[in-house]
Parts: C-alpha cells; sequence; structure tokens
C-alpha cells in the first residue's frame, strides 16, 4: 500500500527497524525492569512532554498567521512525533508478558531473562543477559530473546556446545554458566 494514502497508525509498525519487531504471533516478553522504564517514558511524555507542548502549540496559533510561524509548525510536527511514541509505547505495554528471572529457582538451563556466560573457541568468555526487545543494549550486554546469539543458547544447558551462524562461518559457543537474577 502507498503511505500516502495510509492512515497514520498503520505505519507505526512497519516503519520499526526488523530488529525491533516482535515475531508474528510472539508474546512480547520483558523483564518486570524493562516494563518500567517504558511506563516511566510514556507517563513522562503523556503527563509533562505532551500537555507543555500542547500548551506552546495554543500560545503560538494565538499569534495570528499560522504559515510562517515557526513555534506553531514545529510544535504540531513534535506534538505528532510524541503522539505516534505514546500509541507504539501503550501497544507494547498492552503485549507485553512480563517475566520475573529472580524468580526462577535454581535451574541450569537457558530461558528467558537469563545470564549466560558462555566461551568461544578461542578461550574467550563473554556473558549475555537474555532480555526482551524493547531492553536489548549491545554495550550493557543485554541482547533480545529474538536475536540470532538468544536463539542458539535457549534451552540449552551448562555444558551444552551452541552452534552459532556468524559472518565468518560456524562458531561453538560452550555454556559456563546460567544465572537468573534482577537486572539493573
Amino acid at each position: 500500500m502507498n503511505k500516502t494514502f495510509a492512515k497514520e497508525s498503520e505505519l507505526d509498525d512497519d516503519e520499526l527497524e526488523p530488529a525491533f519487531k516482535l515475531p508474528a504471533g510472539a508474546k512480547n516478553y520483558i523483564t518486570p525492569q524493562g516494563q518500567q522504564r517504558l511506563q516511566n517514558e510514556l507517563d513522562s511524555l503523556w503527563k509533562v512532554e505532551r500537555p507543555v507542548l500542547v500548551q506552546t502549540i495554543t500560545w503560538a496559533a494565538g499569534n495570528g498567521d499560522r504559515s510562517e510561524n515557526g513555534d506553531y509548525i514545529y510544535g504540531k510536527k513534535r506534538l505528532r512525533e510524541i503522539d505516534r511514541r505514546i500509541r507504539f509505547l501503550r501497544r507494547r505495554l498492552d503485549l507485553s508478558e512480563v517475566v520475573n528471572p529472580a524468580q526462577r529457582q535454581a535451574c541450569e538451563q537457558v530461558f528467558f531473562g537469563a545470564t549466560v556466560t558462555v566461551c568461544d573457541e578461542a578461550g574467550v568468555e563473554n556473558s549475555y543477559s537474555i532480555v526482551g526487545i524493547d531492553e536489548a543494549d549491545v554495550a550493557r550486554n543485554r541482547i533480545s530473546w529474538v536475536s540470532p546469539l538468544a536463539m542458539a543458547l535457549l534451552k540449552l544447558n551448562v555444558g551444552d556446545v551452541a552452534m552459532l551462524r556468524t559472518p565468518l562461518g560456524m562458531t561453538e559457543l560452550e555454556i559456563l554458566r546460567v544465572v537468573y537474577v534482577d537486572l539493573p
């Protein structure tokens, strides 16, 4: 469908980068901390940023000619961006299923919320936390549960070897430790 004739709400999910799209029919698994961050962002946009912006737009509209009024034009554009983000956050929170990794008993199998320590073929150890799509942060070694690395690790046990396809070929990762804790 041509974007010119699409409703604004229909474009929201299509415009997402592939890394942030949920697989068809999948639940939006999220940690309690991730859900709280999304809820805080939603509250901030809805209760703080949006009302201030609406007030600015109202003031700018009262100044007369709107066609050359920068405050009005920028304000309306920013308001559309905020409203789009609010719709996105509400949808994500409605679809989310909170999974608290700290409630999982001692378990050596990799599931959502696990912090997994692996050793590659060169003997280098790395730890990764498997989190929700909206919480992924490579700089903090938090990977999305739908990422190729997480998919290779899920349901394996300590001592198992995961096969990960990389651009350089297949890589073996041995699972050394699996822990379930609250993530900061």
